[in-house]
């Protein structure tokens, strides 16, 4: 009878539970996402841009990244200030998804001076802005902010996907000498390697280009670069082809798992930020298409980005390219031929579990990405070098800072 009991009292709690947590998912959804809750204060804005700092005090004192991995506390900080770099088109809470599975926390306990470029909320007024206009002027301006408010001349930079290819580039353009590491996750390089989704559509893309090139004056890069903005769903629609069958699956597993109110918070964070990417820079996705995808000129090294080329051979910063196994958009080839065309002397290639996303964001992105890179970074950045300064940095649009709270 006991026994009976206390079946019937687990299978009513069961109950309980799974209406409660489906009568949030259908009617309170907002308050089961869980991203972008480690506090930051916003350092400097060059509309659509921002540069975000996530002080100590965003993270809880004596965590770790990994669970008996990494015990360096929030107090001993590392000299070296860490810049992170999501790619445009998604949203600013990349790097802070969950409490549990944010990276700009993971560092921030691991004892580093996190900084965060948020490339905004570009909208229709701003498809003109291309990839000289992030790689160049943008990402110089954040870096200054950064050196300003840390303090340090010496930086390490630390890039996804299209963030990864942005920092390369500005590398490349061979005026900054202070770049110290440069970490990048799932960054193309060589678009036409392999026979993976990238490479196709660049092979084609190029084969219809050269036969257009050679019977008519068209050009894309005369075209009008509002024109290329795709919407943020169809952003959204890109990153979810990398991963069709987990798109459609995860429904059924939020569906027999509704009792968990942990995982149903997790998988409302990740179908939010699915959900709803950004309009992506028209300019910058024509650039992507004429330099890229036609020419595939980075492949040689060097490309030229508006008046300027940019080198990879001017690049000597330390380096760790991370690539996903399982990434069908930017494989483990594809990433890794950046190392070819450095001139770092201290360079290495880890390839990671997941895809194009979960290499970075994934379950396992902790131990196998963020407390690798970690361990690199804090062997490369013993320097030493001043705290970070309270004062607002020069020379920025910006007139005071502000404290963004945790919700």
């Amino acid at each position: 009878m006991k026994k009976l009991f206390k079946t019937a009292l687990k299978i009513n709690e069961l109950a309980v539970n799974t209406a409660t947590n489906a009568a949030d998912w259908f009617f309170r959804k907002e308050i089961l996402i869980q991203s972008g809750k480690t506090e930051y204060e916003v350092i400097a804005e060059h509309l659509p841009m921002r540069v975000r700092y996530y002080a100590p005090a965003a993270a809880t004192p004596g965590a770790s990244l990994a669970e008996g991995e990494i015990e360096t506390s929030t107090n001993r900080q590392h000299a070296v200030p860490l810049v992170l770099v999501p790619p445009l088109g998604v949203t600013t809470e990349t790097f802070d998804l969950m409490p549990d599975r944010s990276l700009v926390k993971a560092m921030v306990e691991a004892g580093f001076r996190v900084y965060l470029v948020d490339w905004g909320k570009p909208e229709r007024k701003d498809g003109h802005l291309g990839l000289f206009d992030y790689s160049h002027d943008m990402m110089g301006q954040a870096l200054q902010a950064v050196r300003e408010h840390s303090g340090s001349r010496d930086i390490s930079l630390f890039g996804w996907c299209m963030g990864g290819l942005l920092c390369l580039l500005y590398a490349g353009y061979g005026h900054d000498k202070h770049i110290r590491n440069l970490v990048t996750v799932a960054s193309p390089i060589d678009l036409r390697d392999g026979k993976n989704i990238m490479a196709v559509a660049s092979n084609t893309l190029n084969v219809t280009a050269r036969f257009i090139r050679k019977y008519s004056e068209f050009r894309l890069d005369r075209i009008n670069p509002a024109l290329f903005s795709p919407p943020g769903w169809m952003v959204s629609l890109g990153f979810k082809l990398t991963a069709p069958v987990a798109s459609i699956t995860t429904y059924w597993d939020l569906l027999t798992r509704l009792n968990d109110r942990d995982f149903v918070e997790q998988h409302t964070t990740t179908a939010d930020y699915l959900n709803n990417m950004m309009l992506y820079p028209g300019g910058v996705l024509r650039d992507f298409m004429v330099r890229f995808a036609v020419d595939n000129k980075l492949a040689q090294g060097k490309v030229k980005i508006g008046d300027k080329f940019s080198d990879l051979g001017n690049i000597t910063a330390n380096m760790l390219v991370f690539a996903g196994e399982t990434d069908h958009l930017v494989p483990g080839s594809m990433a890794k031929k950046s190392l070819k065309l450095v001139s770092s002397k201290d360079k290495s290639f880890l390839l990671a579990p997941g895809g194009h996303m979960g290499v970075i964001l994934g379950s396992q992105a902790r131990e196998h990405v963020w407390a690798k890179a970690a361990d690199w970074l804090r062997g490369h950045s013993q320097v030493e070098a001043p705290l970070p300064k309270t004062r607002r940095p020069r020379n920025t649009t910006f007139k005071g800072s502000t404290v963004r709270k945790a919700a």
